[in-house]
């Protein structure tokens, strides 16, 4: 899977990942696929994406929710 195909820059989409080259946003593949879209489903509604593009926006996902997190009390 390539993660090339990700790219995050302040100028486009308010810093949000997006699909290098385009200005769809990573969150925007992610809810479909979360609301039950399949990738056929993601390809038809943005047919410039190729099935390794949406599948890079599902890795990218699962890249990030791999990092280390710690939950802090506030009060």
């Amino acid at each position: 899977m390539n993660s090339d195909w990700i790219e995050v820059h302040p100028d486009v989409c308010n810093g949000r990942p997006v699909i290098r080259g385009t200005r769809i946003a990573v969150q925007s593949i992610l809810e479909m696929i979360g609301a039950g879209d399949s990738v056929e489903d993601v390809l038809e509604a943005f047919p410039s994406l190729s099935r390794e593009q949406v599948l890079a926006c599902v890795n990218h996902a699962a890249r990030l929710m791999g990092n280390h997190y710690s939950l802090e009390s506030v009060g």
